[in-house]
């Protein structure tokens, strides 16, 4: 237990910030691998742990690389599942916190505890996302790129190429500034796809596997094999045909696996 600390903000009941280390980013399938919690009581008393877990799947690359956790580093480590219990016990009377947590580490948490069995709820709690906060505070719009990168108020906001004269200026102004970026073209949109990859319509509606073969991304066959539904669900794909604002090439897949030219 930490020594007592002051919080800006009276607390009625005890306010718990967790962050969640994960094997990747779908709250679906992946697996929690660490939790840091810091509990703060209304009298003022911090209490910290940080715990791992051996999530039973493999831990996706791309996540060691964010986080640095590996298969061999929770090999040894309990799951969630055997202490899903006390966690919901020490969280049961706790308002929650965290940076992103209402769209990332709270929906993985309660998933964990749907599938340990473990009734924990979020609807009767006080949640503060202070990534939310950040956003709303600090605009992240082209104008406020133009104050932080260019030193001036951009005029004619909006108009297109007012907006794209800055944002060509901008980007040179980051490239002057982060001596880190890349310099070419291919390393600056490799650069982006690790942020946030470009995804194209069809790239939201099937996956490929490792075998090259195309699985559901969404729908009611999420997860299934795109030829597996083409045979067991025809009437499926035939009503995505239907779709006006089907995209064209997502209307050629479904095209060829319902055996079409």
């Amino acid at each position: 237990m930490a020594d007592p600390v002051p919080f800006p903000v009276p607390l009625d009941r005890p306010l718990a910030f967790f962050d969640l280390e994960t094997t990747g980013l779908k709250v679906g399938t992946d697996r929690i691998v660490e939790m840091a919690l810091i509990r703060l009581s209304p009298g003022g008393d911090v209490m910290e742990r940080v715990r791992r877990f051996n999530p039973g799947i493999p831990i996706a690359p791309e996540a060691t690389a964010v986080h640095g956790i590996s298969d061999a580093d929770v090999a040894d480590e309990p799951s969630f599942a055997s202490v899903a219990r006390s966690l919901a016990d020490l969280l049961e009377p706790c308002d929650l916190a965290g940076f992103n947590v209402r769209r990332f580490d709270l929906p993985m948490l309660l998933a964990e505890f749907r599938r340990a069995g473990v009734p924990f709820r979020a609807r009767d709690r006080h949640v503060v996302d202070v990534q939310m906060i950040f956003h709303r505070e600090e605009p992240r719009d082209l104008s406020a790129a133009a104050r932080f990168y260019l030193g001036r108020e951009l005029e004619d906001a909006h108009s297109a190429l007012a907006d794209i004269r800055a944002t060509a200026a901008v980007l040179g102004a980051q490239l002057q500034r982060y001596e880190h970026i890349p310099r070419d073209l291919e390393g600056l949109a490799g650069y982006c796809d690790e942020i946030r990859p470009f995804e194209t319509e069809v790239d939201r509606w099937f996956q490929a596997g490792e075998d090259g073969a195309l699985r559901m991304r969404r729908g009611k066959h999420a997860g299934r094999p795109l030829a597996d539904v083409a045979v067991s669900s025809p009437d499926y794909l035939q009503w995505m045909m239907g779709l006006e604002d089907l995209d064209e090439e997502v209307r050629e897949v479904v095209h060829r696996a319902l055996g079409g030219d």
